[in-house]
């Protein structure tokens, strides 16, 4: 009983070890795109168009990640405090200000790389 209490106990400590190392290891490409519209975010608070913030479908909320537009290599940190985007392809939604300071509201998106920070 013990050794198999002991095998699980290492089995739960070596993936949840994967599962945040992994997070943290790779940076992902795709499509970013932007949203402004005053709404309540999947954490609860309200979605501010002017804060640094962005939607990504799973990364942890309060994860603070590095987007960068591959094509002009500008680059924005954001906190990620919503859920989403939900169009295929697409891999982050930023707020209207992190989508500014990256020069990508005029063309809707821009395909970019997202590197978590903290």
């Amino acid at each position: 009983m013990r050794s198999a209490t002991a095998i699980l106990t290492l089995a739960a400590a070596l993936f949840a070890g994967g599962v945040v190392e992994s997070a943290n290891a790779t940076a992902s490409r795709g499509l970013a795109s932007f949203y402004g519209y005053r709404a309540k975010t999947a954490n609860g608070e309200m979605m501010n168009p002017q804060a640094m913030t962005a939607a990504h479908p799973s990364l942890p909320f309060g994860t603070r990640v590095r987007v960068t537009d591959v094509s002009t290599h500008r680059a924005v940190v954001v906190r990620i405090n919503d859920r989403g985007p939900f169009v295929v392809g697409r891999i982050i939604d930023l707020s209207t200000a992190a989508a500014e300071v990256l020069g990508i509201v005029d063309r809707g998106v821009a395909m970019v790389e997202v590197e978590v920070v903290s």
